[in-house]
């Protein structure tokens, strides 16, 4: 009967729209929205752990920004008392919008072909296209060969570009670009072997749709971490980085100590508030304290069938732990051993911290995976950092 009685757990899903239509429990972002549109850059670049709201986040923009949608989606959320705001933005614009966090393969032609068909399956998407007398004969192969699963790099390369100019030139307004997991690509052809390959490939397709493109209004990107500007990001014009140490935006990604306590309070599991604080509450984005939503999420959803159920880290069995072993392999093993019992015990260590690092030189010191532990959540900081000096705590 409980179950019954109360809206269901978004246990996985990052669709927003299934979430608002199948009466999903909600945790109400879209005031990010708003912050967006006062504050936006041409290309913005979110990094994050993973697990941490990012997909749920774009879904949500594109159900809000795209012509044709369901407006309906949006009643009774913050976002809908900006009545302005939402008369001249909502369902304004066409949006363009992948995720590349399926592009996991041990080698590079295969990891190509799933870009290709990530490519394929937004096309399908816009098939419509095929159908609008404002774009030509010429416009239509050009867009019928972004649905070929057989692409040269030139093609591929143009795609995203392409399919902004068409949709610009069909509606009559620039377009949103949404790129969900834009370095899960690398990340893998870095494990496998491939890195450079898929290096060229990822900073020509995003040359040519984020910086030479006329059509773009502005694009938002998603990732664990910033990757070194000369690596993929030469020649764009300054994308605004919003990592975990920035202000701007730090409570649209987690849950704050007073949503983790609306999400008690409405499944009544309140006395279950200090037991979620201590295992869950351990993050420091911008000036704001998080919970991790997957962990708070999983366990709420436990204890609606077990209120004894004991609580447990549902985050980190969510995917390798390969930069743990390298941590442990490259350490100096006195003096790191010794900053490691610090932490363990609720002690802070001070490192250095480098936002900017490429795949290839992730593990090349000690100093570099400190950074990147710090940056995929697996330690965060207290206090206020001086310079890049961050106080990290487990």
């Amino acid at each position: 009967m409980f179950r019954m009685e109360k809206k269901k757990l978004p246990v996985g899903i990052e669709n927003f729209e299934e979430i608002i239509t199948e009466d999903f429990y909600y945790v109400d972002k879209t005031e990010m929205i708003k912050d967006l549109l006062n504050k936006w850059s041409k290309v913005n670049l979110f990094t994050r752990p993973r697990r941490f709201g990012k997909s749920l986040n774009m879904s949500m923009l594109k159900a809000f920004f795209e012509i044709g949608c369901d407006k309906a989606l949006f009643d009774g959320l913050k976002i809908a008392e900006e009545t302005m705001l939402c008369e001249n933005y909502m369902g304004r614009f066409p949006v363009v919008s992948i995720s590349l966090k399926g592009i996991e393969e041990k080698d590079y032609q295969t990891a190509r072909n799933l870009i290709v068909k990530v490519i394929n399956e937004e096309a399908r998407r816009l098939q419509f296209l095929l159908e609008s007398s404002r774009l030509t004969s010429k416009d239509k192969e050009l867009f019928s060969g972004l649905l070929e699963k057989e692409m040269d790099n030139e093609t591929l390369v143009f795609s995203l570009r392409e399919l902004s100019e068409l949709l610009h030139k069909h509606y009559g307004e620039k377009v949103i670009i949404l790129i969900d997991e834009y370095d899960v690509p690398l990340a893998k052809a870095n494990e496998h072997g491939y890195y450079d390959q898929m290096t060229m490939l990822i900073r020509n397709l995003f040359e040519q749709t984020l910086k030479t493109n006329d059509s773009l209004y502005f694009a938002v990107l998603t990732g664990c971490l910033r990757v070194a500007k000369e690596s993929i990001f030469t020649g764009l014009n300054n994308p605004k980085v919003l990592s975990i140490t920035t202000v701007r935006f730090d409570e649209y990604f987690g849950f704050t100590d007073s949503e983790v306590k609306d999400i008690l309070c409405y499944y009544h599991l309140e006395e279950k508030y200090e037991q979620i604080k201590s295992w869950y509450d351990g993050y420091h984005f911008g000036n704001v304290d998080v919970y991790c939503p997957w962990d708070v999420i999983s366990y709420c959803d436990e204890l609606t069938d077990d209120r004894d159920a004991e609580p447990k880290d549902y985050w980190s069995n969510t995917s390798s732990n390969d930069v743990v072993k390298h941590f442990i392999e490259r350490m100096d093993k006195n003096e790191t051993t010794e900053e490691m019992e610090e932490l363990m015990s609720g002690a802070t260590v001070s490192k250095e911290i480098h936002e900017e690092l490429t795949y290839q030189g992730l593990y090349d010191s000690v100093e570099n995976i400190w950074s990147v532990l710090f940056m995929i959540g697996y330690l965060t900081y207290r206090g206020k950092p001086k310079g890049k000096i961050y106080h990290q705590n487990i």
